[in-house]
């Protein structure tokens, strides 16, 4: 995708009005791509277990980088998360994972529902329609939809449990006006400075 500006434009402690609020924008979109990515920091066996059961085969590894003690190396995980005991996986914890697409039957719904209270993104890509008469044009490399949950940085780097904020992604070069016109479309507003997204 790039470097685009993503624009802030709705937080909330209600995950569920946070993911149909990005439905609707979502439907703005004059183009939609067909692939959902998604990342989540896990934190319990019970959070991880639950994401194993929608996303199997996504690559999971250490939040963070771990070193052994002893030696000073990277600690690579290489535990399957799918047959590992809760005992074998607790120490791990946090693990993390991004993956490209949700599995067939998975949908971003199940997504929110499934995380905990660690910080995860959905986000869809697709392009805002042309709007030449203000000067604000489409952008198919950048422009997307994205939910964060249990964060309130775009990044997704920052945890603020029970914090789940929306932001519309527009251009490389930011569009405040079409920013603005999308937050009014959910009937919400620019809630800050836009960051790198």
């Amino acid at each position: 995708m790039g470097n685009s500006v993503a624009y802030p434009v709705l937080r909330t402690a209600d995950p569920a009005e946070a993911y149909e609020k990005a439905r609707h924008l979502r439907g703005l979109l004059a183009t939609r791509y067909a692939q959902v990515y998604v990342g989540a920091e896990l934190r319990t066996v019970e959070d991880l277990r639950r994401m194993v059961r929608l996303i199997p085969d996504a690559f999971y590894d250490h939040a963070g980088m771990r070193e052994d003690p002893a030696t000073g190396e990277p600690l690579d995980f290489d535990a399957d998360v799918r047959t590992a005991t809760d005992a074998e996986l607790a120490p791990e914890l946090p693990l993390d994972f991004v993956h490209t697409e949700l599995p067939d039957g998975v949908d971003g719904e199940d997504f929110v529902r499934a995380v905990g209270s660690g910080p995860a993104s959905l986000q869809w890509e697709g392009c805002w329609p042309d709007e030449p008469e203000l000067g604000s044009y489409g952008s198919p490399k950048y422009d997307a939809v994205q939910l964060v949950l249990n964060s309130d940085a775009c990044d997704w780097d920052r945890q603020v449990t029970g914090v789940h904020t929306l932001y519309v992604h527009v251009t490389k070069w930011g569009d405040p006006g079409r920013a603005e016109r999308l937050a009014a479309a959910i009937g919400g507003a620019v809630l800050g400075e836009p960051e790198q997204g």
